[in-house]
């Protein structure tokens, strides 16, 4: 059999086993026959209590800090509202966001936890984007099942350092990856000084060089901390409430 052709088939093998072992990298794509992961509706739940990401109806969060363009507050709130999407009841998750006090995005996220694995799966967005106090369109929405989207995972039941996974997936629209770097990271921010945090790097493919860092810790059972190398950005929890 020729060298080459046995190099190149060796090199083909070498990758295929890296995307499937979660070391693919950060700036490829896959092919969507590839990525396909198989729901049933009956594994899921919207009692979501992941040990880093539990949200119990009736719990808000807050968040402040200085964005590339101003002063950037968050508030998510749990009302137990629900959306069904490929067959799955869905959890909102409500993410409403400030510059300089005025309301730019008004987003309502789907998430569910699988009952089997205890992983959170996100299922889309409705986006409501708004400049000068007024709509303005729905840029960054997408929903499983809808134009050929895909749900991913929003947090692992049991994330363990260099796993990647993606988080959503809609072609050219909707591709944000993960990679969890740590899991015993000290955090100190206005709510509060945590220890044994979740760290995780995310980039999409779509934004080559853009790529955040996120930190969620077990004592609040959230997200506590958001940065932002490349411009400085810093968004803190303030706020924690509900139960």
């Amino acid at each position: 059999m020729n060298k080459l052709y046995i190099l190149v088939l060796a090199v083909g093998v070498l990758a295929i086993g890296a995307w499937y072992m979660g070391l693919w990298p950060e700036n490829s794509t896959t092919p969507d026959e590839v990525y396909n992961p198989e729901i049933n509706p009956a594994d899921f739940t919207t009692v979501i209590n992941n040990t880093y990401f539990s949200l119990p109806v009736g719990r808000t969060f807050v968040y402040e800090g200085e964005a590339a363009d101003g002063v950037e507050r968050i508030e998510i709130t749990i009302s137990g509202e629900t959306k069904a999407v490929l067959g799955v009841e869905t959890l909102v998750y409500r993410d409403k966001v400030w510059l300089d006090g005025v309301l730019i995005e008004d987003t309502r996220d789907y998430l569910a936890q699988n009952s089997v694995t205890g992983d959170v799966w996100y299922f889309g967005e409705d986006v409501d984007n708004y400049e000068d106090g007024e709509l303005k369109d729905h840029d960054g929405a997408w929903l499983a099942g809808i134009d050929g989207a895909k749900p991913g995972i929003w947090m692992k039941a049991n994330p363990q350092v260099a796993d990647q996974y993606r988080e959503e997936y809609y072609v050219g629209e909707a591709e944000d990856m993960a990679e969890i770097v740590s899991i015993t990271e000290s955090v100190e921010v206005p709510q509060g000084s945590y220890t044994n945090c979740l760290e995780t790097k995310n980039w999409t493919p779509l934004e080559p060089g853009l790529v955040e860092f996120k930190y969620y810790c077990s004592e609040v059972a959230g997200l506590v901390l958001e940065t932002n190398p490349t411009d400085g950005e810093r968004i803190e929890l303030i706020e924690v409430g509900g139960n």
